[in-house]
């Protein structure tokens, strides 16, 4: 472009242009800013009531600065920690501060849904392992899945968890207890193709349990579409990034899979059924988030 201005006798139009020269530092800059800090958040989900036809956004409650006013009840107290990607961009140390903050909040749950390493991540045996070291202090409330990343290096993620006492849920129910009554968690493994199928048959296998609040791990949220009706109360999903492009850090949803099939982040509703997409707590390679801040989020779970 700029050999055919040049060809023209448009200099005049190349040194208005000049400015586009520092334009990929500029958003690598802010790339860097946005990624380098989580945005720390108190979200109420409540769960049931009628929802659209289709999957769709719904309503949330986001805190993100003060303290929200206290429920008369007690809700369910949820830490995800989607997306993590140990690696050159997410060391042991960032991430161990990380979740050992997360930890600090002492929640009821804390629920990680996939996609802990890097492919250079994955190099170093031991190291996912001593980041999620802090996730002890929550032995007995602690269950993960596999994501998509995780299938590259299975025996490494699995010694990681089971070195830190997480469950791992692969196709798999557990029952958790807590201070507002049973839990049933159903995970999914991840799977790329088929995958109407695959939650329904898992889903199938481990029906709802009286009295229990009923949890669905689903790493990429593609699939609640497929989540029979009535069946979960809640879904929670990562995958995303929350969109990685996108206007959340100015208050508005706009993301740019906003367009697409996939639910980027936030709460979703289809019928009854509720979907809560995870922002993420890193980034897969270079940290290329601009405007949607990763999360660090407690959720406050609530029945309507």
């Amino acid at each position: 472009m700029r050999g055919l201005l040049a060809a023209g006798g448009f200099e005049d139009a190349l040194a208005a242009l000049r400015w586009l020269d520092v334009a990929p530092f500029a958003v690598a800059a802010v790339s860097l800013l946005t990624s380098l800090r989580l945005s720390e958040e108190l979200v109420r989900v409540t769960l049931g009531g009628a929802g659209p036809i289709e999957v769709a956004r719904v309503p949330v409650e986001r805190f993100r600065r003060g303290r929200a006013v206290p429920l008369a009840t007690r809700p369910l107290r949820i830490v995800q920690i989607a997306d993590p990607h140990l690696g050159p961009w997410q060391p042991v140390r960032s991430l161990r501060l990380r979740i050992e903050a997360l930890v600090a909040h002492d929640p009821d749950l804390v629920l990680l849904t996939g996609d802990f390493l890097t492919m250079e991540g994955r190099g170093t045996p031991g190291a996912l392992a001593e980041a999620l070291a802090p996730l002890r202090a929550a032995r007995g409330r602690c269950f993960a899945i596999f994501g998509n990343h995780d299938l590259e290096a299975p025996d490494e993620v699995r010694a990681a968890l089971g070195a830190n006492e997480v469950t791992l849920l692969v196709d798999e129910e557990a029952i958790a207890s807590s201070a507002v009554g049973p839990v049933q968690i159903v995970g999914a493994n991840y799977v790329g193709r088929e995958r109407g199928r695959h939650i329904a048959e898992l889903l199938a296998r481990f029906p709802r349990r009286d009295g229990h609040l009923r949890l669905f791990l689903l790493h990429d949220p593609l699939g609640f579409q497929h989540v029979p009706a009535g069946d979960v109360d809640l879904t929670l999903s990562g995958h995303t990034h929350g969109g990685q492009l996108g206007l959340v850090s100015f208050g508005l949803d706009w993301t740019v899979l906003s367009r697409t099939r996939w639910p980027d982040h936030g709460l979703f509703a289809r019928g009854s059924n509720r979907l809560y997409v995870h922002r993420g707590t890193g980034f897969y390679g270079f940290p290329l988030r601009v405007g949607v801040p990763g999360e660090a989020s407690v959720l406050e779970v609530v029945r309507s």
